[in-house]
């Protein structure tokens, strides 16, 4: 199996401006991704997420940097990387691209990088599964979360 990346499409019946809005702020991220984000979404700025807890010492915190903030069409950030600054050798890089799509959005979501960081074969086939698994329990939050905020308007 090949565990380069992770790559999936969603049609949002939202706005890019809105599913944009969704993926980006923290606000937002909270009601579909972690537990709790501390993040300025701008390209170059470093922040984190919390899954769990953020006052438990079992929380799980993952540092992210901000490589593309380009709204509506674009947002990318680096992440799962031991120590900053993150590079292409050193952590995963996650990308959503957001295009106009018959009166809503199409989400193009890619994650890359598992193979650059130079894992052994089974931390690379568990960490791969694990993600594989991670988004697809996420990305339908992320459509929910969007459809709740398109309401609220």
């Amino acid at each position: 199996m090949e565990y380069g990346s992770i790559e999936r499409e969603l049609h949002i019946d939202a706005t890019p401006e809105v599913v944009y809005e969704v993926i980006s702020s923290p606000e937002h991220l909270r009601e579909w991704w972690p537990d709790d984000v501390d993040l300025d979404p701008v390209p170059g700025a470093t922040g984190s997420i919390t899954f769990g807890d953020p006052a438990s010492p079992d929380a799980k915190v993952e540092e992210l940097t901000i490589v593309d903030a380009d709204p509506p069409r674009r947002f990318s950030f680096r992440w799962v990387y031991d120590q900053g600054p993150a590079t292409e050798a050193n952590s995963l890089l996650v990308t959503f691209d957001l295009t106009p799509n018959e009166g809503g959005t199409r989400l193009r979501f890619t994650e890359t990088g598992f193979r650059e960081i130079g894992w052994e074969a089974a931390v690379l086939e568990e960490a791969y599964l694990d993600h594989v698994r991670g988004w697809d329990h996420f990305l339908p939050r992320l459509v929910t979360c969007a459809d709740r905020l398109v309401a609220q308007r």
